[in-house]
């Protein structure tokens, strides 16, 4: 048969080379990333409608101005966006690492402007855009990530210098302060177990490490330990509400010693109502049962019972958990799973030690938000205000978990046996 033969119009090689392309496309497509995600968003969207439709149907607002639908546009701006993030080589994107994360520190700062960070509910963390309000903090966690990434991704007998250690820490230090500053203290924290993670995995001497666990150890005991129990005037200087979540997570009464009994009676009023969020997320996560009360059943949400303001963010999971019971609760869990170790699968199979950082990074970040967020659901973490990645109601956490789920395709696809 000859070299001009066709085959239904299209000659043999044009049959391959087609062939060849549709298959390599596919398998650099990984599908155990996408998947959970897809279908991550998907009960996003849906529970966030579950434990919205009710009172936004009441209050007769505007169809395009329900949250489900705001979020429904959240999820195809942020898929439009790790759609460009694929596109560019991850490389490149750690490249001009510190200009993104210059950039995003300078925004951090500016939201500490009263004029150009809007407050609510007490705290200046966000741009106010009109339409939209915009939440830098949720975008410097990957800043940090792809700086981390850039700066440790240099000859090992660099890392033993302590100043390497030292300059990290600062990386970490500085958007760290801004973000505290908010105050955001959930947000803080999901900074260090992803820059040690990365520190350990670049190779930074292990006694830098665990040096700097023991005295974070030492000096969270130390905290803790002032906050119950030394008097009022030598206690460590925390916003108001974070020292009433700490003592309703630990169980403390809110009055001081000595108090009169009128001083008593309001203390324990006050942490009646600081501990109400708390309590009904942990009786709707029980009253689900095995299968669950049914989309849209839960008697929690329909009754005011799980603050409204709180069910469709902080305290999706508890949605979830009531109206699809353990069942629903364990094919969240299982999803996030399926993410996070195929994030570390890519992460050994990275082309280079950059790639490898960043996975380990991003993992870090997604299981410690999973951990925080469903701990404080099920009262085993303090409640900090931590999003459900994907699920939980918000522009910003959206856009930056699906951003970062590109990066993870960007790697793999760049991946030692995935090169075109």
């Amino acid at each position: 048969m000859g070299s001009g033969t066709r085959l239904d119009g299209l000659s043999a090689v044009e049959v391959m080379m087609s062939a060849t392309v549709e298959t390599r496309l596919h398998q650099r497509l990984d599908w155990l990333i996408w998947v959970p995600v897809l279908a991550l968003s998907t009960l996003g969207l849906a529970f966030v409608a579950s434990s919205t439709l009710a009172t936004e149907e009441l209050n007769r607002v505007p169809f395009w101005d329900r949250s489900w639908v705001r979020q429904g546009l959240w999820y195809f701006l942020g898929g439009m966006m790790a759609i460009g993030v694929c596109s560019v080589d991850y490389r490149v994107l750690a490249r001009w690492s510190p200009v993104i994360y210059w950039g995003t520190v300078l925004v951090l700062g500016l939201v500490l402007i009263p004029g150009i960070g809007a407050v609510r509910f007490g705290a200046r963390r966000w741009i106010d855009l009109g339409p939209v309000q915009i939440q830098p903090s949720e975008f410097a966690k990957l800043a940090l990530v792809l700086m981390l990434a850039h700066f440790l991704s240099r000859p090992r007998e660099e890392l033993r210098q302590p100043r390497i250690f030292w300059s990290a820490l600062g990386l970490l230090a500085v958007p760290w302060v801004l973000i505290l500053k908010e105050p955001d203290l959930g947000t803080a924290l999901l900074l260090c177990p992803a820059t040690l993670a990365m520190l350990w995995t670049a190779g930074v001497p292990h006694v830098y490490l665990r040096r700097l666990v023991v005295g974070s150890l030492v000096g969270g005991v130390l905290l803790v330990a002032n906050l119950l129990y030394a008097p009022p005037r030598w206690q460590v200087p925390l916003e108001e509400y974070q020292r009433q979540r700490l003592l309703v997570y630990f169980g403390r009464d809110f009055a001081a010693p000595g108090a009169s009994p009128e001083e008593k009676a309001r203390a324990r009023a006050l942490q009646e109502a600081r501990s109400y969020q708390v309590r009904q997320a942990l009786i709707a996560v029980g009253s689900g049962g095995v299968w669950g009360k049914g989309w849209g059943q839960g008697t929690q949400i329909a009754l005011g019972f799980l603050p409204r303001a709180a069910a469709h963010n902080d305290f999706i999971f508890s949605v979830i958990a009531e109206e699809k019971g353990f069942v629903g609760s364990v094919m969240v869990l299982t999803l996030y799973g399926v993410i996070l170790l195929r994030g570390l699968q890519i992460a050994r199979q990275a082309r280079d030690r950059l790639g490898r950082l960043i996975m380990v990074g991003l993992v870090t970040l997604l299981f410690s938000q999973v951990f925080i967020n469903i701990g404080m659901n099920i009262r085993l973490m303090p409640v900090t205000g931590v999003p459900l990645p994907l699920l939980s109601y918000g522009g910003s956490s959206v856009v930056a978990s699906l951003i970062a789920a590109g990066l993870m395709q960007n790697i793999h696809m760049h991946a030692r046996g995935n090169r075109p």
